[in-house]
């Protein structure tokens, strides 16, 4: 029995993933050059995201061992599924339109600074990769490891220390 429940929920969250791909979505931040940027909030958002996802990923354990409710359970399933599945993209649109698109410039091959921008776009990869992952598993190292990439740019933003 648990094992056709769990494989329904992986149909329905498949169903409801690709009925989701034709939704519009909303962007991290505007594509204009408003200079408006607050990177220490966009890690908080990434921490939470990811917290998020970890939230699912141990609900969706805990649903798994209760065999009380099995319909009860499915509907839980399917939704903690999905909501792993739209946080970790948004995880992917936060670092692809703000992060690599607006925050990390580019330095040319040779040129000072270059070895510190390759450092940050494999760290911004990671946390890509990360969250990929976390959409394709139900596994805990897959959330820590997207934790580890997260912390592994924090430090390039630090919250600001002017008085407010």
């Amino acid at each position: 029995m648990r094992s056709t429940v769990f494989l329904a929920a992986i149909a329905a969250a498949s169903i409801g993933f690709i009925a989701g791909q034709f939704q519009t979505a909303a962007l991290a931040h505007c594509q204009v050059p408003c200079g408006i940027y607050d990177d220490p909030m966009r890690i908080t958002m990434l921490r939470e995201d990811a917290t998020t996802i970890r939230k699912a990923v141990a609900s969706m354990e805990e649903l798994m061992q209760n065999e009380g409710h099995p319909l009860q359970g499915f509907n839980q399933g399917v939704r903690w599924i999905s909501e792993k599945d739209e946080t970790a993209t948004n995880i992917q649109r936060v670092v692809s339109d703000y992060f690599l698109t607006q925050r990390v410039k580019a330095v040319p091959q040779g040129s000072p600074g270059h070895d510190a921008y390759l450092e940050q776009l494999t760290r911004m990869h990671a946390i890509l990769v990360a969250a990929m992952k976390c959409k394709q598993n139900a596994g805990m190292e897959h959330v820590d490891a997207l934790d580890a990439a997260i912390e592994a740019i924090a430090g390039y933003y630090p919250p600001s220390t002017e008085g407010g």
